[in-house]
C-alpha cells in the first residue's frame, strides 16, 4: 500500500489481506483458539488467541499502526489492559514515573493503588508547567505519562514539551490518545514513544465492545506484547472483527463529533445557567491556541458545571431526552454522565476535589445525532432547572 495515502483511505485499506481471503471483501472471523504450529522456535510466534497474533489481530495491528504513522501496534482486551501492560513493560521495581495530575480514574487508581505494591514510585506533574518537571526528576525516573486531552476536564498539557523532555532525560514518553482519536491527533508524529487507546471509544464507535491498543515502534510493541501475553489481556476474534469494522467509519464519525460538539459548546457557553464549560475548541479555553496547533479537530467530548451544583446537575441529566445516561464515550449515541459517580468514582473525594472534578460536573460524549435536536433538548432541560 502507498505510504502517502490519506488517513481516510488507510482506515479502509490498511491491513486488509491481499488477495482477499477466499474472495471475501470483509475479513472473516477466525473463531478458532489455536492454529497448526509452523516452523518456529519462539513461543510468542505460535498463532494462538492469547498471544494476540491471529489473522484478525494482525489485520488490526497493521491498520492501527498506519493510522498514526507508526511502525507497529497491538490490540488488547481493554484500554486499561493496554495502559497497564505498557506501564509494566517500561517500569520495574524501584523505578519512578512522572504522571500528569489529571487522569482517567482507572489510570489514576492503577498508579496510586497498585504501584506501591509493585515497588514503583510516582510523582504527579502539572502538564502546563514543563519548567517544573525537572524538579520532580529522580535518578530512577524512567518514564513520563500524559493524556492528549485529560478526562474529564479536557485540559491540554504542553504536549510538544513531553517528548522533548523525555528525550533530554532518557525517559520513555507515553500518552493516552483516546479522546482525540488518530483523526485529530497522532502522537507518534510529535515524537512520543507509545500511544495508547481505549478502542472501546471512538475507534470502535458503536458501544458494543471493550478493547484497547498500544501503538509504537517494533521494539516497544514486541516488549509490550510479551508482557501482555503473560498477563492474558487478549482480544477475542469476534471483538477484533467488530473493532475492524468500526474503525472504517472513524473519519466520517469524527467529523460529525467534532462539528456537533463545537456548536453545542458554544450554545452552552452563552447560557446563563452554565457556571463553566470545558471544551478546547472554544476561544475561551485556556489552551485553545495550543489545541489549534496540535489537533486537527477538538473531539466530541465536553464537560460543564451548572449554577446550583450537584442537585441542579442531577435534575438536568434527568430532564434530557436524547442523551443516554451511561458511562463511557465515543459512541454514535450521545452519552451523559457525572464523572464523580462513574469514571472517577474510585478516586477519593479529596483526590477528586484536588483534581478539580466536582460532584456536579457533567461530562457529555456528543454523538452523531442531528446537532440542532441535541441543542433543543439541552435547552428544554435547562429551562426546567
Amino acid at each position: 500500500m502507498k505510504k502517502n495515502q490519506r488517513i481516510e483511505t488507510k482506515l479502509i485499506h490498511a491491513g486488509e489481506p491481499h488477495p482477499h481471503k477466499d474472495g471475501a471483501v470483509t475479513l472473516p472471523i477466525y473463531q478458532t483458539a489455536m492454529y497448526e504450529v509452523q516452523n518456529t522456535t519462539d513461543y510468542h510466534d505460535i498463532a494462538y488467541i492469547r498471544l494476540n497474533n491471529t489473522p484478525n489481530h494482525v489485520a488490526l495491528h497493521t491498520k492501527l499502526a498506519a493510522l498514526e504513522n507508526a511502525e507497529a501496534a497491538l490490540v488488547t482486551a481493554s484500554g486499561m489492559a493496554a495502559i497497564s501492560a505498557a506501564l509494566l513493560t517500561v517500569l520495574k521495581v524501584d523505578d519512578h514515573l512522572l504522571v500528569q495530575d489529571c487522569l482517567y480514574g482507572g489510570t489514576h487508581n492503577f498508579i496510586t493503588e497498585d504501584f506501591p505494591a509493585f515497588g514503583i514510585e510516582y510523582d504527579f506533574i502539572d502538564g502546563n508547567a514543563p519548567e517544573t518537571w525537572k524538579d520532580k526528576l529522580k535518578p530512577n525516573t524512567r518514564a513520563i505519562y500524559v493524556e492528549s486531552m485529560s478526562n474529564p476536564l479536557l485540559q491540554i498539557a504542553d504536549l510538544k514539551q513531553v517528548p522533548q523532555f523525555a528525550g533530554n532525560h532518557g525517559l520513555v514518553s507515553l500518552i493516552d490518545n483516546t479522546f482525540p482519536s488518530p483523526i485529530n491527533f497522532r502522537p507518534i508524529e510529535l515524537g512520543f514513544d507509545i500511544s495508547l487507546h481505549s478502542c472501546t471509544k471512538y475507534l470502535n464507535g458503536h458501544s458494543d465492545i471493550v478493547a484497547g491498543a498500544a501503538i509504537s515502534t517494533h521494539n516497544y510493541i514486541k516488549k509490550i506484547t510479551h508482557k501482555l501475553n503473560h498477563l492474558g489481556g487478549c482480544l477475542d476474534p469476534h471483538a477484533c472483527f467488530l473493532l475492524h469494522r468500526g474503525i472504517k467509519t472513524l473519519a466520517v464519525r469524527m467529523k460529525q463529533h467534532n462539528d456537533s460538539a463545537l456548536k453545542i459548546a458554544r450554545f452552552l457557553q452563552q447560557h446563563p445557567l452554565i457556571a463553566g464549560i470545558n471544551y478546547p475548541g472554544l476561544a475561551s479555553h485556556p489552551a485553545h491556541e495550543r489545541a489549534k496547533e496540535l489537533f486537527d479537530g477538538f473531539s466530541g467530548m465536553l464537560s460543564f458545571e451548572l449554577k446550583g451544583g450537584l442537585e441542579t446537575a442531577v435534575r438536568f441529566t434527568e430532564l434530557t431526552c436524547l442523551p443516554v445516561r451511561a458511562p463511557s464515550l465515543g459512541g454514535v449515541e450521545t452519552l451523559i454522565t457525572q464523572p464523580a459517580q462513574t469514571s472517577h468514582s474510585g478516586m477519593s473525594p479529596e483526590a477528586r476535589a484536588k483534581a478539580g472534578i466536582h460532584d456536579g460536573l457533567i461530562r457529555v460524549s456528543v454523538g452523531i445525532e442531528a446537532t440542532e435536536e441535541l441543542i433543543e433538548d439541552f435547552a428544554q432541560a435547562l429551562s426546567q432547572c
